[in-house]
């Protein structure tokens, strides 16, 4: 599998995904710290992807999303944006809705 079919893959399969740089359990960067902040405000499970180890991974990712920075967020396949579309999502209390229904969608 190539490196574009596994992210393809990884975004498929997983109902929240963050590509970021470092892990939700230690962001690398003050956006990707923002993201993880509010995701764990609302308490769901999502998946993290460390985009450092493997420069690749940025460049094939912004080829599949059309989306040049990272962190990037993706909800049941598709791309809400990065940090400021999150926090600003978040702040205007229309990010829930988008968790619940990829909650909702993972538990049937």
């Amino acid at each position: 599998m190539t490196l574009s079919e596994q992210i393809e893959n990884d975004i498929k399969e997983n109902s929240i995904i963050l590509y970021m740089k470092g892990t939700k359990e230690m962001p690398m960067c003050g956006f990707s710290n923002a993201v993880v902040q509010v995701l764990d405000h609302y308490g769901v499970a999502y998946k993290d992807v460390n985009i450092l180890p493997d420069p690749e991974i940025r460049v094939r990712l912004s080829e599949f999303s059309n989306w040049p920075t990272i962190p990037q967020l993706f909800v049941k396949g598709e791309l809400v944006g990065g940090a400021d579309i999150v926090v600003e999502m978040h702040n205007k209390g229309e990010l829930l809705a988008i968790l619940e229904k990829a909650v909702a969608a993972e538990a049937n």
